[in-house]
Parts: structure tokens; C-alpha cells; sequence
């Protein structure tokens, strides 16, 4: 269904005149030669620290800012190059719902008025067959009515992201890009929303890109797992063996199956400024396990066992 490739997202930041003379520019890699598959029906989980690079692939993915290269094959169309009739239809089929549901709800809107905009966007249905699909999307995230008229300022957390949610399942996509959807909220809100998703994503065979920091979560709900470090992909693995399988150095300590300091991981994952294009592994400074290649050669993400892929030298 949706096909990643070699994608790249960087960022330069430039010093002055005088600045640059003696030093070269700054270049944030946030996107770093991602490549993955997300198939028909599957959750796809993306983890990885603060910083990591995972939001800035699903806006680069969504044609949400430009890629500095590679591609992304939406069910064999190249969305880079989707004239604007393709690309509407492109974003009616992937829907994204945002962690931060205050930023994508427009304050001055009703509930209704918000639930109404995607279908006069994309010209579906009469006023009456509009309105029964928002009360269907209600029905579908268990909101009752009466909020129609208010604002998403006089909703809850929860209520807002369930907004969220009913507004991307209005247009009936096929695939779905959740960023952090359960962030922010309080755990049983988070659980009741992720609840949700997973069973609008049954009921409609839809597939999900779940993108969250929270790794239990991700295992409990995803059918693989990526790993994100420094904006490079570092392991992708069945969900259910992800939380005692993980073979990356990185991945086992986040998830605690070795030491090392969650702090320092955190610290490296947002440090992504870079005067010079890495040829060593990013994550070879905190790696324990660290060969001589490591500083000098990019690990590549290889299969090490079926459907199990690590960029580690030190995994065999």
C-alpha cells in the first residue's frame, strides 16, 4: 500500500557572511535515509526518543513539507509527483490525526462546523448526506450530539482528539498517520482512545501508521515495529517480539534489556546538528557493543532473521 524509500528530509541552517567564512553551515538531518512498507491492514509502529525524527516523517510522507530526497509510492503513484487532482485524492485516502489536537482544531469552529469542512473540501455529499455522516462519525467515536454546537475549547482532551479522530474517518480512508495520538492525555483517556483507533481500524480494515515515544503502547497495538535514531531507522521487528526480542543496542535500552542511561539517549536523540555527513553508525559513541567498522561505515538495515531487520555491525 504505502512504500518509503531512501527518504530524506534536511534542514540547513545558515550562519552569516562573516560566520560562514570560518565555519561551514549547520545541517539538521531530521529525515535520514528512511525506507519501510506499510501493508493493507497493518499497524505499523514508529518509536523513538524525542528528537528521534519521527514527526518530521509523517509530515514529509504526507506531502506536508518537501522531502530532500527519496520517495514515497502510495499504492503504486509517486506522491512527490501527484499533479494537485491526484494529491487531493491522495489526502482523502491518507488521513493524518496530529498529537496536538488544540493545533489542528480551529478555535472559531463548532464541532459541526469542524466535522463539515473536509466534506466541502472534497464536495461529498448534499447538506442532509453530510450531516449523516457526521452523525455516523459521532456514533463511530462515541460522542453524543450535543457537542455539535460547542467549540473545541469547551471540550476535554479526550473530546478534542476524538474530534480529531471522527474528522479523518469522515472522508472513509484507507490509511491512517497517527502522530503521538494518545500524548498529553491522562493513561486511561490515552487507553480509551487508543481502544478506539484499534477498533475503527478492524471494523473498516484500515491501516495505521502509529507513531508514538510510548514503546508498551506501540508493542501492544502494532503488527511491526520501527526504531527511529537520529532520523535513520535502526530496526524494524514483529510487534510481539519486540518488547524482549529487539536486537539493536539502541532498542534494548530503551526498553530496559540493558544498561545504559535513558538520559543520555534522550540527550543524543536531540542533538541532530551536524557540520559534516556521518560515515560512521550515529549511534556508536553510547553503543556498548561498538566495533572498529562502526566509526568508519553506516550500518545498513539488514535481515537478520525473517521480517527482522537491525543496522548493527555488532549483530549477527
Amino acid at each position: 500500500m504505502l512504500t518509503v524509500r531512501d527518504l530524506r528530509k534536511h534542514y540547513v541552517v545558515g550562519h552569516g557572511p562573516l560566520g560562514r567564512f570560518q565555519h561551514p553551515d549547520h545541517v539538521i538531518r531530521a529525515v535520514d535515509g528512511v525506507s519501510f512498507d506499510v501493508v493493507e491492514g497493518e499497524v505499523f509502529g514508529i518509536v523513538g526518543e524525542s528528537g528521534s525524527g519521527k514527526t518530521t516523517l509523517a509530515r514529509t510522507m504526507l506531502r506536508l513539507c518537501p522531502a530532500t530526497g527519496g520517495t514515497v509510492t502510495f499504492r503504486d503513484e509517486d506522491v512527490f509527483s501527484m499533479d494537485a487532482t491526484a494529491l487531493k485524492a491522495f489526502r482523502r485516502q491518507v488521513q493524518p490525526i496530529f498529537q496536538d489536537a488544540d493545533s489542528t482544531l480551529d478555535p472559531r469552529q463548532s464541532v459541526a462546523s469542524v466535522l463539515e469542512e473536509p466534506l466541502l473540501i472534497h464536495e461529498l455529499g448534499n447538506r442532509g448526506q453530510r450531516h449523516e455522516r457526521i452523525r455516523n462519525a459521532l456514533d463511530a467515536i462515541n460522542l453524543s450530539p450535543s457537542l455539535l454546537s460547542r467549540h473545541p475549547s469547551e471540550l476535554s482532551g479526550g473530546q478534542r482528539q476524538r474530534v480529531a479522530m471522527g474528522r479523518a474517518l469522515l472522508l472513509e480512508p484507507s490509511l491512517l498517520i497517527a502522530d503521538e495520538p494518545t500524548s498529553g492525555l491522562d493513561p486511561l483517556v490515552g487507553t480509551q482512545i487508543l481502544s478506539l483507533l484499534l477498533e475503527q481500524r478492524r471494523e473498516r480494515g484500515l491501516s495505521v501508521v502509529l507513531i508514538s515515544h510510548d514503546l508498551d503502547t506501540v508493542a501492544y497495538a502494532a503488527d511491526r515495529v520501527g526504531v527511529m535514531y537520529r532520523g535513520r531507522l535502526v530496526e524494524v521487528i514483529g510487534g510481539e517480539a519486540f518488547s524482549t526480542g529487539a536486537l539493536h543496542p539502541y532498542s534494548r535500552v530503551l526498553l530496559g534489556l540493558e544498561p545504559g542511561s535513558a538520559e543520555q539517549v534522550l540527550e543524543e536523540g536531540v542533538h541532530e546538528h551536524e557540520h559534516v555527513l556521518e560515515t560512521g553508525c550515529p549511534y556508536v559513541d553510547l553503543c556498548a557493543h561498538h566495533l572498529h567498522k562502526c566509526h568508519h561505515e553506516n550500518p545498513p538495515l539488514r535481515e537478520v532473521w525473517p521480517g527482522h531487520f537491525v543496522a548493527c555491525h555488532a549483530v549477527r
